[in-house]
């Protein structure tokens, strides 16, 4: 049963509290999910907050104008009174588990990441822990943090630190002269950021920076310290991490990333890790039709079936390939067969060129070719590992 009320927000130059159109007065703001933002907001254009009730499953939305006196509203249900009654919580704990709970609704659409994983990603990112992403190349940890950043609405600064060339200028800066001045220092845009209250700094790529970039994040990101000291030399001026400094890092961590660095064990246990899952075949599904709803439902099946397929082999015990389709391949695979490739031809440029091809009928390449002739040749989704092919010639056939 879904139910539809409103609540007046009050303030008495201490503390926000909420009434129905019955009078009941309370300040559990967890208990219907609000936060003191949305409250403000309220107040400030003269609007009751609405609540729609379905079931444990509570929405609501200060766009609607109603009578300040609620007349004619449909009161508080008993139930949810109950859980509304005055709390022992600090009010500023209450606003962030309310915030927390509100937490799916900030989610984009075509962010495809379980619930639970972004609710303790939101949480992390408000308690100003440092975050770092890691999954698959191509899975979506970039997007996952900038979705949160967008989703705090805080000030954003963003370093790609597998392409710093300089560690030392990227992260702290350059001791500059000329005549009129003298020596002068001047600060890098990271000195910057972490200067600003409330900042998410992002991180790209940590696991493919320079070991110097990691010895000066060390005292930045240890929650004892929270400082960058400008200077090696003993005495040298230190900078503060500024309160509510949220650092989210993105890391590819395995033997697979050839290019990337081992961490430090005393770098990672700065970070609490949030892990992003490869996408299951439906998702995958979802997200090619929000990005491209006019491209044929029966390709869009196919490029999510061949991925699914190359994930299913990596699951195995002794896997034929070395990495499965990622995400972000499938979204370049639909956007060129949205503008009029065929099936093979996307595979041909996208997909074959990341697997290895030494070793004929053996090789990497020729079991990926395998997948996509499937979905070629008819569209069949069967499992294509039920049966071993044998014949030389028509892997030769398949491969040409």
């Amino acid at each position: 049963m879904v139910t539809q009320t409103f609540l007046r927000p009050e303030y008495n130059g201490t503390t926000y509290t909420m009434v129905d159109s019955s009078g009941n007065t309370f300040n559990n703001l967890n208990a219907i999910r609000t936060n003191k933002a949305t409250i403000q907001k309220a107040i400030r254009e003269d609007k009751a907050i609405k609540l729609v009730i379905d079931g444990d499953d509570i929405k609501m939305t200060t766009t609607q104008q109603v009578d300040k006196d609620l007349k004619g509203q449909t009161p508080l249900p008993i139930d949810l009174q109950e859980q509304v009654i005055p709390s022992d919580i600090p009010l500023a704990q209450q606003e962030l588990m309310a915030f927390i709970n509100q937490a799916p609704d900030l989610k984009p659409t075509l962010m495809k990441m379980g619930d639970l994983k972004w609710k303790y990603l939101i949480r992390s990112a408000v308690r100003g822990k440092n975050i770092m992403m890691t999954g698959a190349a191509g899975c979506g940890k970039t997007m996952a943090a900038k979705s949160l950043v967008n989703a705090l609405d805080r000030p954003e600064f963003y370093f790609n630190l597998g392409a710093t060339q300089d560690p030392r200028s990227t992260l702290i800066g350059n001791t500059h002269f000329n005549k009129e001045d003298g020596t002068y220092f001047s600060e890098s845009t990271f000195v910057k950021a972490i200067k600003t209250p409330n900042a998410v700094i992002l991180m790209d790529e940590l696991s493919r920076a320079h070991p110097d970039a990691w010895n000066i994040l060390m005292t930045v990101l240890d929650q004892g310290q929270r400082y960058l000291r400008l200077d090696e030399a003993e005495g040298s001026p230190t900078i503060a991490v500024a309160p509510g400094v949220c650092f989210v890092a993105t890391a590819n961590i395995g033997n697979e990333y050839t290019s990337t660095r081992v961490m430090d064990k005393a770098l990672m246990d700065r970070f609490i890790i949030v892990e992003m899952d490869l996408l299951d075949k439906q998702d995958e599904v979802d997200l090619l039709k929000e990005l491209y709803p006019n491209l044929e439902v029966k390709m869009i099946d196919n490029i999510a079936s061949i991925a699914e397929a190359s994930r299913k082999e990596m699951a195995t015990d002794t896997p034929r390939i070395s990495s499965a389709i990622s995400t972000r391949t499938t979204v370049e695979m639909a956007s060129i067969m949205y503008d009029g490739f065929e099936l093979q031809d996307a595979a041909t440029v996208t997909v074959y060129p990341q697997y290895d091809s030494s070793g004929g009928v053996d090789s990497e390449r020729t079991f990926i070719k395998q997948i996509v002739q499937k979905f070629v040749d008819d569209g069949s989704d069967e499992d294509l590992f039920n049966s071993e092919l044998t014949d030389e010639e028509d892997l030769s056939n398949q491969t040409t």
